[in-house]
C-alpha cells in the first residue's frame, strides 16, 4: 500500500466530504450502460436513488452524466468509425438519456435541467458566467442541473474521458464544496484492479500523488477515459481546496456513505484551504 499521507488529514477531508453543502456527482459512460450500449434502468435508477439521498440531507446537487454516445451506439445498433458519426450517435443518446433522467426523477418529483457545454463555454469568462447564472437559478428552483458535454458540436472535446475534465473544471469554477466521481472500479489501486485481483485500493491521495499518478499511468489500458482522467481531474479540484473522490457507482449507498464520513472509495486531500498539504 502506498504511504505518505497522515491518518488525521484522512480524517478531516473525509469530514469536509461529508459536510460538503454543494457537490458535484460525475457518472461515467460505464456507470451507466451495459456490455452491449444500451442504458442501463438499473444502474440509472440506482445513481437517481443516490442523488435524491443526498438531496434528502439538505444538499445541492449538479450531476455531470456521460453516456450520450454510448446510449446513442444501443439506441440504432451501430458503432462509430469516425467524429461526425460520434456526433450523430450523441444526438440519438442525449435525447434518450434525458428521456430517462427524467422517467427516474419523477419517482420522487424531481425536476431535472439539461446543460450542454463545450470548452469554448468554459474558457469564455463571459459564457461562462452565464453558465453559473444559469445553475445558481436552477439550483435556487430546487431543480438539479444535469451538465454533458454538446458532442454534436464539439470535436476534440468528444473523446471518452473528457467529462472527467469538465466535472473538476466545474467544480473549480462555481466553487462546490465535494467533487464525487462514480466509476466502474472501486476507487485508485496499486495496479489494475481488472487485470490483477491481487492490487490494493489506494484509500487517500496527498503527498503520495507522484507515486499514484505514475501507477496510473503505467496501469492504465486507455489513452483516454480509464483511471488517469479521473485522477488529474481530483487532484487539479484538491489543488483549489476541494476533496474529491473517486469511487464504485454500483457499491450500495455510495453517495449516502460518503456523507456519513466513510472510507469509500480513494479521496484526494484539498492541498490549498481547510487542510493544508
Amino acid at each position: 500500500m502506498i504511504e505518505g499521507v497522515e491518518r488525521e488529514e484522512v480524517a478531516q477531508a473525509r469530514q469536509l466530504a461529508a459536510d460538503a453543502e454543494r457537490v458535484i456527482v460525475k457518472a461515467g459512460t460505464n456507470s451507466l450502460t451495459d456490455h452491449e450500449s444500451n442504458l442501463d434502468d438499473t444502474k440509472l435508477d440506482k445513481l437517481v436513488d443516490d442523488i435524491v439521498s443526498l438531496r434528502e440531507r439538505g444538499k445541492d446537487v449538479i450531476l455531470v452524466s456521460s453516456g450520450a454516445v454510448g446510449a446513442g451506439k444501443g439506441r440504432v445498433g451501430y458503432s462509430e468509425e469516425n467524429i461526425e458519426e460520434a456526433q450523430a450517435l450523441s444526438t440519438v443518446g442525449q435525447s434518450y438519456l434525458m428521456q430517462r433522467y427524467t422517467e427516474s426523477f419523477e419517482r420522487y418529483d424531481q425536476k431535472i435541467a439539461q446543460l450542454l457545454l463545450t470548452q469554448h463555454d468554459l474558457e469564455n469568462s463571459e459564457r461562462f458566467t452565464n453558465v453559473r447564472n444559469t445553475i445558481e437559478t436552477l439550483l435556487e428552483w430546487d431543480i438539479v442541473p444535469i451538465i454533458n458535454e454538446n458532442d454534436a458540436v464539439a470535436t476534440e472535446e468528444i473523446q471518452i474521458g473528457d467529462n472527467d475534465m469538465l466535472s473538476s473544471t466545474v467544480a473549480i469554477d462555481i466553487g462546490v464544496d465535494l467533487l464525487v466521481t462514480l466509476t466502474d472500479v472501486g476507487g485508485v489501486y496499486t495496479g489494475n484492479p481488472k487485470e490483477d485481483p491481487t492490487v490494493e485500493r489506494i484509500k487517500a491521495v496527498g503527498r503520495n500523488y507522484d507515486e499514484v499518478q505514475a501507477i496510473t499511468q503505467e496501469s492504465s489500458t486507455n489513452k483516454f477515459g480509464g483511471i488517469q482522467t479521473k485522477v488529474q481531474g481530483a487532484r487539479n479540484v484538491s489543488e483549489h481546496g476541494i476533496p474529491a473522490i473517486i469511487a464504485e457507482s454500483t457499491q450500495e449507498d455510495v453517495l449516502e456513505n460518503i456523507a456519513a464520513g466513510e472510507s469509500i472509495g480513494t479521496i484526494f486531500i484539498p492541498i490549498n484551504g481547510a487542510i493544508n498539504d
